[in-house]
């Protein structure tokens, strides 16, 4: 049992790092060429994970089925047009997730096809990265896309709302993180699935298009 634990994380973690990081790079590169270069200043337009990795977010994620990276620096004053650009900044986290996953399908799809080609001791470490890695990419994009702040699903949300609607909706983003923290907290200790039972239908959805289509 110890063994297959510490080979899954040998897996999980080279997964995560390449999640988290083109989700980071993805939202980074985005603000700047929305016209905003704080980012890049602070050198987080980058593919080095180890600029975009936080601790809590990277722990979380190895050890259950949510997480996070060290958020990009932002700073809407900068954008061309501050309430659309700031949507498509958010958005692109999430969406470089999808387009990985989609990519990483394509992989495995092609590895699964010369199978009688490719070595054993390959394939044996190579699938199951990728099947961890479409899985990791797909829950961090369906994850930051839920409509909490600060989550990216805020963001994009709020940038569709009429104006009346979004100082409603930033009264309630003020709850965001605590009712982000219940729902982390309920799952933990409680078992409920709530995280899961949201999140959970369209990853399933999508890695069974991806994967086994």
């Amino acid at each position: 049992m110890f063994t297959t634990n510490i080979s899954d994380l040998l897996l999980r973690l080279p997964a995560l790092a390449f999640a988290i990081t083109i989700h980071e790079f993805a939202h980074a590169y985005t603000a700047s060429l929305r016209g905003d270069d704080t980012a890049r200043h602070l050198g987080r337009v980058s593919l080095n994970p180890l600029v975009h990795l936080d601790p809590i977010g990277t722990i979380c994620l190895v050890l259950g089925t949510f997480g996070w990276g060290k958020p990009v620096p932002v700073n809407p004053r900068n954008f061309r047009n501050p309430r659309w650009d700031d949507v498509l900044v958010s958005f692109a986290g999430p969406l470089s997730n999808l387009l990985s996953a989609a990519c990483l399908g394509l992989l495995l799809r092609l590895v699964l096809a010369q199978y009688e080609q490719v070595p054993e001791f390959f394939l044996e470490g190579l699938i199951p990265f990728l099947v961890i890695a479409i899985k990791m990419n797909l829950v961090l994009a369906f994850f930051n896309l839920l409509p909490l702040f600060p989550l990216d699903g805020s963001h994009v949300l709020r940038g569709f709302l009429p104006a009346r609607q979004r100082n409603t909706f930033d009264r309630f983003s003020e709850r965001g993180p605590i009712i982000l923290l219940g729902i982390l907290l309920l799952d933990g200790f409680f078992h409920l699935g709530v995280l899961s039972a949201i999140i959970g239908p369209p990853i399933g959805l999508l890695f069974h298009l991806l994967v086994q289509a």
